[in-house]
């Protein structure tokens, strides 16, 4: 099991499961999207990071510096679905029962039929603090995602934390896309860390 010193001591180190969500109007809306939308909105993304391979995503939330998760920006997709993905995203964290928790990045990620996500820790400092969370809108049985070489199913509808900061990979073996709700989340009525300051000093 690996360990980061500067993350969030709340956050899992291996997976957590965070139970079933309803997930049945948003999966609707997501299999309607047409390919357009979704090579028009990953061309536009704000995460490219090479780990991230050929996977698609459309962004409706991200944070202002990966230095910092504590404010972030709506992208323009977001007016047109947050009716949708709010309830999924407060069903996913009531385990948390945080009193004011904040969403500082959520999109949509698609994979392929044979795509996978190399291995990687998510090492922007604004990765370090929120908790990530998954909800599973499509999957198939040969879907896995790897925690430190633990192969972990993560079942449609079921919400999860994954630890961000172990060495994580996807590989979908399967014949079907992967889609899954991400987002980050976070206490902001939990002091942020010492080593923040220095981080943004140092930018």
């Amino acid at each position: 099991m690996s360990h980061d010193p500067y993350a969030n001591p709340r956050k899992t180190t291996t997976i957590r499961r965070l139970g079933p969500v309803d997930i049945a109007a948003l999966k609707t809306a997501v299999l309607a999207l047409p390919e357009s939308v979704w090579d028009a909105e990953n061309a536009d993304k704000p995460n490219r990071f090479e780990a991230l391979d050929k996977t698609r995503h459309i962004v409706f939330r991200f944070v202002d510096s990966v230095r910092d998760w504590r404010s972030s920006h709506d992208r323009p997709a977001w007016g047109e679905w947050h009716a949708l993905l709010e309830p999924v995203m407060r069903a996913a964290v009531m385990p948390y029962g945080y009193a004011n928790g904040q969403f500082p990045r959520v999109m949509f990620a698609r994979m392929a039929p044979g795509g996978e996500i190399k291995p990687h820790r998510d090492a922007n400092a604004a990765a370090k603090w929120p908790h990530k969370i998954h909800v599973p809108l499509l999957t198939n049985d040969k879907v896995t995602f790897f925690v430190d070489n633990v192969g972990y199913h993560l079942p449609e509808g079921e919400a999860a934390e994954v630890n961000n900061m172990g060495v994580h990979a996807v590989k979908n073996a399967g014949d079907s896309d992967r889609i899954h709700l991400i987002f980050e989340y976070f206490d902001a009525d939990e002091p942020a860390p010492e080593w923040l300051a220095r981080v943004i000093a140092n930018a």
